[in-house]
């Protein structure tokens, strides 16, 4: 059975790919934000923890970039271990496990990312992502306690 571009999962599974693709060429300046912005609406909006060090409301293909751009400074690596699709459909649940390396510190991290994301005629709408433990990934890219 071929899915359709619009498919909920061939949609995640190619976001996923695609933005593993960009950060192991680097990120910003050594891959292009193309290779991710077919998986997202124009008006996407993506909810980070303000704890983080690319904390805040991104919104539209701009802030996306930005958003990948502050991830690719942040992270020297960013691998995802294994993820869980526990809800699929125009709203998804994704329980991912995540190993990254901090580009300013060295220091590794092992730590859960559980997501709903929101998508509406094929592309990535909104995204809302839960971190256990904030001030673990802040410990580790070296900034200041809050």
């Amino acid at each position: 059975m071929t899915r359709s571009t619009t498919d909920p999962m061939t949609v995640l599974t190619g976001m996923y790919a695609a933005e593993a693709e960009y950060m192991a060429a680097g990120g910003h300046g050594r891959a292009s934000f193309q290779l991710l912005a077919s998986f997202f609406a124009p008006c996407v909006v993506l909810h980070q923890a303000d704890g983080l060090p690319y904390g805040g409301t991104w919104r539209g293909h701009e802030g996306m970039e930005r958003f990948f751009l502050a991830m690719s400074r942040t992270w020297e690596s960013f691998d995802l271990l294994e993820q869980h699709f526990l809800a699929i459909g125009e709203t998804t649940v994704v329980h991912t496990r995540v190993h990254a390396r901090a580009r300013a510190t060295g220091r590794e991290l092992t730590f859960p990312i559980l997501q709903t994301i929101t998508i509406t005629d094929g592309r990535i709408g909104e995204v809302h992502p839960f971190y256990w433990d904030t001030a673990a990934i802040a410990d580790v890219c070296g900034l200041p306690e809050a």
